[in-house]
């Protein structure tokens, strides 16, 4: 799915030798007979009640008997009303709840061996040989250890009389699946851990709350995030907000660090900045292993600058709020696939962690992973820095060294001087985490020695003249900033390409970076056929997609979705809500998106809606009419509330106000329906993480690939840069678990322009899932699932800013 906010992979993964894949659908993998009991552990992360969720409705679905063990480990060992059969019903609104509505704690009893012997009586009592684990690293290592105990403790509760001896037989393996639930994201082998992305999106709500006030008084902040061991939160938000300075644990910072921060944050102020931020992970340390506190930090910049400084503590605000739709998603993927995992395990497979890849599920030996984050601990207790950083992935390598590049400007007698002109503009409607790409766009663009020209209004303005050049300090505090500061217009480029041509020559631009939807691939493709007309052109091209629809070819995300799922999820939450302690009701939602179904589906898989329309899978009467039975033979149960979200384009004649009075008549008399049309709210609002992020890393990609194609295509014996093939005019887009540059040129083929989509999506593979978790009987392809795969460690690339996703 969605990713992200963090983009990188936290760890190569090696496929095991596999049988060549087939279309398997999983109807044929029956779970009659079967009992899975789902616990959650440790800390509570937001999205572990979609993944309780997903796990208790994937079970039923497929004919299995599901448990909720309640208080986690505790209950497993307390047994009694702690371990409770589920059903559908049960599980109905809580996808939008934070935490873990069956309850967590931590338990030393289990611990212990009598512990574990307990636990395991209460399991064979409800026949449950299938545990769906909900964790961090110690529950899930816990976990591996009393699966590995297992029979050992049947014996000896038949020695004890507890249990009859054929139990031994019935119950011979316990199956442990695990999901990774933890707000630190530190666990290795998966990019993302449920919650991680809804931790982000409190930090930053509070940095941007905080920046106003700040702005003010022209004060400094000094906010301290969690992390005791690990650094993710604090670096990610930091790249996120446009942080001054940042202290985590993997990177203590050099002797002397005082005064280099104190020295930078006065040089801000100096260009005329109001307010500093500085972000301290709770467990960050210096090179001795001295705790560097928030309340150090602040002492310290009063002492040495004077500056009026406070210190905020975020605290379990963290761990609070409703689940972003990325970690709906994310849990409800996970709880499916560990249903699956749970199906098709047999007694001599490992217990395996069910992880994210890029936007690949994938499932990896628990153990494994266990000990790779381990490792990661062992080599900062030895102050093996360097090596720590590394071992948490080329992800979390990633997002330092940006961060670096970005927050730290080089001195000018430092910085190369590569005399190349870049321009960067924005084409087609704006889109959450345009800005910061743009900002980083130019950050990297100067690091590497270049002058950046800003083009105001998209080709529109580019053929007017709208050409400035743009500073590193004129970007600063763009990342949160929602729109395109820079301006952007739907004009395409072929109309004026003569005078475009012209102020390319003029301004002596020798490469471009757009940043849009299809628009933009659209002007890359009217540009590179320009190239036999006008020399102009023959510079290094690249796109980067940014557009609230996600319908760009050859990229699976675009900077802004996220951001516009989170609004439609939202929005429906509320909507819902509206309805709570009403009669039946069911809401008709209608989506942005154009053509493109990606906003109505994935925000109805985030949202739990119930239906989801849309131009790519056609639909008829007749299977209006099955939705509108569906619903009502829900509406006979407990559950009061339905949603059906509708793209803005899926059918010229099944409108949104035609469907609306569909479910008004059809349901009469057991349920009332109500319309919105969320327009234009999906395309506003501050970006977040997950888009800051991503539009940070792409466009610094996209930069560095510039620098290099200007290097190549560089003729000394002329003084230009001349580049006319088809690999230096490309779109920069995500492709299951990396980044790849593509000619447009060849993507053409891969395109539906009367529509304005790709003609492959790979979210289509998960409307399935939605259809199964609102209880429709479907067929969902299993293909990609179920190929265990091994963590490695980090292998060092030709580039050192590469970004793996």
């Amino acid at each position: 799915m969605v990713q992200a906010p963090d983009t990188g992979l936290a760890q190569e993964t090696v496929k095991m030798a596999q049988p060549d894949s087939k279309k398997i659908f999983f109807e044929n993998l029956s779970g009659a007979g079967k009992a899975i009991a789902v616990l959650t552990s440790g800390g509570d992360a937001q999205g572990m009640n979609a993944a309780v969720r997903a796990v208790v409705r994937m079970g039923l679905y497929v004919g299995a008997k599901v448990y909720f063990i309640h208080e986690g480990y505790q209950g497993m060992v307390d047994g009694g009303e702690n371990i409770k059969e589920a059903t559908w019903e049960s599980v109905s609104s809580m996808l939008q709840v934070g935490g873990t509505v069956i309850g967590s704690a931590r338990c030393k009893e289990f611990r212990s061996h009598e512990g574990r012997l307990k636990a395991a009586h209460n399991l064979v009592q409800h026949g449950i040989t299938n545990l769906c684990v909900i964790g961090g690293d110690g529950s899930l290592t816990g976990a591996n250890l009393f699966r590995e105990e297992w029979s050992g403790l049947l014996t000896e509760l038949v020695e004890q009389g507890s249990i009859e001896a054929d139990a031994v037989q019935k119950y011979s393996a316990l199956h442990i699946v695990g999901m990774v639930g933890s707000i630190d994201n530190d666990f290795c082998g998966t990019d993302m851990t449920i919650g991680t992305d809804s931790a982000l999106h409190r930090i930053i709500e509070v940095v941007d709350a905080i920046m106003t006030t700040a702005q003010s008084h022209q004060r400094t902040f000094v906010l301290e995030v969690m992390g005791r061991h690990c650094g993710y939160l604090a670096l990610v938000s930091a790249l996120a907000c446009g942080a001054d300075w940042v202290l985590i644990p993997e990177m203590p910072p050099e002797d002397g660090w005082e005064d280099k921060m104190c020295q930078k944050l006065s040089a801000t102020r100096s260009r005329g900045t109001r307010l500093n931020i500085i972000i301290v992970a709770e467990g960050a340390l210096d090179r001795h292993g001295k705790p560097i506190t928030s309340s150090f930090v602040k002492d310290l910049v009063v002492k040495c600058l004077g500056f009026d400084t406070r210190v905020t503590i975020l605290g379990h605000v963290q761990r609070g709020g409703t689940p972003s739709a990325f970690d709906r998603i994310l849990a409800s993927r996970m709880g499916v696939e560990a249903v699956l995992a749970l199906l098709e395990t047999t007694a001599n497979t490992p217990a395996c962690v069910v992880s994210l890849c890029g936007n690949q599920s994938v499932r990896l030996p628990l153990m494994e992973c266990v000990q790779m984050t381990q490792e990661v601990q062992k080599a900062m207790d030895e102050k093996r820095f360097e090596e720590a950083v590394k071992l948490r992935g080329r992800s979390f390598e990633n997002n330092l060294k940006t961060y670096k590049l970005l927050a730290h400007r080089k001195p000018e007698s430092e910085l190369p001087t590569s005399n190349f002109n870049v321009a960067v503009l924005n084409v087609g409607a704006p889109a959450a985490g345009m800005n910061a790409a743009v900002r980083s766009a130019v950050r990297v663009g100067i690091s590497e020695g270049h002058k950046m020209f800003a083009v105001s209004d998209g080709f529109e303005g580019f053929y007017k003249g709208q050409i400035k050049e743009i500073k590193w300090a004129d970007v600063g505090g763009w990342t949160g900033q929602g729109g395109s500061l820079l301006g952007t217009k739907r004009t395409l480029p072929a109309k004026y390409v003569d005078k475009i041509a012209e102020q390319m020559r003029e301004n002596n631009i020798n490469a471009l970076l757009i940043i849009g939807g299809f628009e933009a691939f659209l002007s890359l493709l009217e540009l590179l056929t320009a190239r036999g007309k006008y020399d102009e052109f023959c510079v290094p091209m690249v796109m980067v997609p940014a557009t609230v629809s996600n319908n760009v070819p050859g990229s699976d995300l675009s900077i802004g979705a996220d951001t516009a799922l989170n609004a439609i999820t939202t929005t429906c939450d509320r909507i819902k809500q509206s309805a709570s302690g009403t009669k039946r009701r069911v809401f008709i939602i209608e989506t942005m998106g154009g053509y493109c179904g990606y906003l109505a589906s994935v925000g109805g898989l985030a949202a739990g809606a119930d239906a989801a329309y849309i131009y790519e899978e056609p639909f008829d009467i007749r299977d209006l009419q099955a939705n509108v039975e569906h619903l009502t033979e829900k509406m006979k149960t407990s559950i009061q509330r339905g949603l059906v979200l509708r793209n803005e384009n899926c059918s010229e004649n099944y409108t949104t106000d035609f469907i609306y009075q569909l479910y008004s008549e059809e349901g009469r008399g057991v349920f009332d329906s109500r319309k919105n049309v969320l327009g234009h709210m999906q395309q506003g609002g501050a970006p977040s993480p997950f888009d800051r992020n991503f539009g940070t890393k792409i466009s610094a990609k996209a930069m560095q690939w510039i620098t290099k194609k200007l290097v190549e295509s560089f003729r000394k014996d002329e003084g230009r840069v001349f580049a006319n093939t088809e690999d230096t005019c490309c779109l920069l887009g995500m492709r299951r678990r990396a980044l790849v540059f593509q000619p447009v040129v060849q993507l053409k083929g891969d395109t539906d322009f009367v529509h304005r989509i790709p003609k492959e999506q790979w979210w289509l593979k998960l409307r399935p899932l939605m259809k199964i978790l609102a209880k429709y009987k479907t067929s969902y392809d299993v293909s990609d699932s179920g190929q265990l795969e091994h963590v490695v460690r980090n292998r060092p690339r030709e580039s050192d800013a590469s970004v793996a996703m």
